[in-house]
């Protein structure tokens, strides 16, 4: 276990490396007894200088809840991140790549919340819970070191969140077969990845009553009006400047962006 010291140290490095865009060095590699807990801490200090600083968290990701994604990190247990009123985007947007340390793209559903959802929350919980469901694509940017990461590396590093779009066709949960979306992702107009929904736990709202009993044990409450990335069921795809970025859901439309 780390002391509050540690954990405010850590968290004041990934503050600034998220301004500087450089790679600190792997915490595990550091150290060598930190624990998932000792990570959420650094997470939670990390979220408050943030908030200090005048940001406004208005949603929470989920990550790791497929096995793909699982595969494609060596990570086996899905973790969770904070989102920020700054990270929100809109289908088409145009982003800065030297703005992110460096940048992958997930395929992903967006719940977001009609009200509260306890910690205890069931699949039919989430469903009841939900004002609409979005696609989404999330951004992933690293401040950490990539080669050798681990779990204790991605939760300190706000689960490598870097932003998120969203677009395409808003739909309630009754609407569609929440398990059977699925979306083909492009990069320049070919194909990199394709994915189908139930890659999250079987049903995308899993992974949304996960993080809300994960949150529950850390003492934070899903609340009305958040957005809630619910777990890519793609691999993460690496994007350089002057890609365009396409998602296709089908009947549910596409979300787009470009990197300059």
């Amino acid at each position: 276990m780390l002391s509050q010291d540690q954990i405010a140290a850590i968290a004041d490095e990934l503050f600034a490396a998220h301004s500087s865009r450089e790679l600190i060095p792997l915490l595990t590699a550091r150290y060598p007894h930190m624990v998932v807990e000792d990570s959420y801490a650094v997470q939670a200090e990390w979220a408050r200088r943030r908030v200090e600083s005048g940001r406004r968290v208005v949603g929470h990701k989920i990550g790791l809840t497929s096995k793909v994604m699982q595969a494609a990190t060596g990570i086996s247990e899905p973790d969770y991140g904070v989102i920020f009123d700054d990270q929100l985007f809109d289908t088409g947007v145009v982003l800065e790549h030297a703005a992110f340390s460096n940048v992958r793209i997930e395929v992903e559903l967006a719940f977001i919340l009609g009200k509260r959802l306890e910690p205890t929350a069931t699949l039919y919980d989430v469903l009841d819970a939900t004002r609409y469901v979005v696609p989404a694509l999330e951004v992933l940017n690293s401040h950490i070191e990539m080669q050798g990461r681990t779990i204790v590396d991605t939760i300190s590093d706000n689960a490598a969140l870097g932003a998120v779009v969203t677009g395409g066709r808003p739909v309630k949960v009754d609407e569609v077969d929440l398990r059977w979306v699925s979306a083909v992702l492009y990069r320049n107009e070919t194909i990199e990845e394709s994915g189908v929904a139930a890659a999250v736990l079987g049903h995308p709202a899993m992974g949304v009553a996960w993080l809300a009993d994960k949150l529950g044990q850390h003492g934070t409450t899903l609340e009305a009006d958040e957005l809630i990335l619910a777990g890519s069921f793609t691999r993460p795809m690496w994007v350089e400047r002057g890609d365009v970025v396409h998602a296709d859901y089908g009947p549910l439309g596409a979300v787009t962006c470009r990197f300059v």
